[in-house]
């Protein structure tokens, strides 16, 4: 796979999270947030429960398990990540949410640096911080009075930057993107169920009510979007994958205002623009002489 497939996979991931955000807004009106992560990873788990087994069979060496280990973190940085921006999404909007989601493009690179040692081509650093400067605009421009669910979701882009990071660590290495999916799903659910029946009672109709969202949640916005970002970042780097991944802001933005009424101010088209501008950046500038003669020694990939 060339690396420009591999980010168009990631921005067809950020598109259809984008649209999770609205799924994820009004399951809220039936089911609580562990209820619902635990619905929602359990169905995405065991739609990749076959393509796993089949990727697992058809493997003529074993998984290792030290990598089984690594693939249950990532599904522990995903848990983190998921229900932090579940409850934060109970009391922030669907804009803002995809907003401060967003944080996790500037976090990437940097946690990068400080635990992996991985210096990114040098057009990240502007590209990320163009793509976040849009992600404000596009949530029209102000950090002012934050909410507690804002509070919550901001904490949601730290683990986002940790799960992408992981996944930009051992998916290309593992050769097992459908079981890495599955494990990260798996271990979200559990993890989540455990959360339900500590910390929630929900009754049955309460699933069937918020029914749409959890189908749409787990095959689509999980089961689909997951394994994307997994085929995706086996081809590039978790810097360069956060700034692509960071389209969900705009796709957010985008069904919050057609579905739910929620309003781009007109300083957010900028934004949109700012996003496009950083992909195309990360995308163009390391094929270009300029980035060919800064490129490290391991090549275009590593940008």
């Amino acid at each position: 796979m060339t690396r420009l497939r591999a980010n168009v996979l990631l921005l067809v991931a950020g598109a259809v999270w984008g649209m999770g955000f609205v799924a994820q807004s009004t399951a809220m009106d039936a089911l609580s947030p562990w209820a619902f992560i635990a619905a929602k990873f359990a169905l995405a788990a065991a739609a990749l429960a076959p393509l796993a087994a089949l990727e697992s069979r058809r493997q003529p060496v074993a998984l290792p398990l030290s990598m089984l280990g690594w693939f249950a973190l990532t599904g522990g940085a995903l848990l983190l990540a998921a229900i932090t921006q579940q409850i934060g999404i109970v009391t922030t909007t669907v804009t803002n949410s995809g907003f401060l989601t967003g944080l996790y493009v500037v976090l990437t690179p940097i946690l990068g640096l400080v635990l992996l040692k991985q210096m990114p081509h040098w057009v990240v650093w502007p590209a990320a911080a163009m793509s976040f400067a849009g992600i404000a605009l596009l949530g029209g421009g102000s950090l002012s009075a934050l909410n507690t669910g804002d509070l919550w979701t901001i904490a949601s882009a730290v683990f986002w930057s940790l799960q992408i990071m992981l996944v930009g660590t051992i998916a290309a290495s593992s050769g097992r993107p459908f079981l890495l999916s599955f494990v990260q799903f798996a271990v979200t659910a559990l993890g989540a169920t455990v959360g339900t029946l500590v910390l929630e009672a929900p009754a049955l109709g309460d699933f069937a009510a918020a029914l749409p969202e959890i189908v749409y949640g787990g095959i689509f916005a999980t089961a689909l979007a997951f394994t994307l970002q997994v085929f995706g970042q086996s081809h590039t780097t978790p810097a360069q994958a956060s700034i692509f991944l960071s389209s969900e802001a705009l796709f957010a933005a985008l069904f919050g205002a057609i579905f739910l009424a929620e309003r781009i101010a007109p300083i957010g088209y900028l934004g949109c623009a700012m996003i496009l501008l950083a992909m195309l950046a990360v995308e163009l500038v390391p094929l270009s002489a300029l980035g060919r003669r800064s490129q490290p020694v391991s090549g275009p990939r590593d940008a």
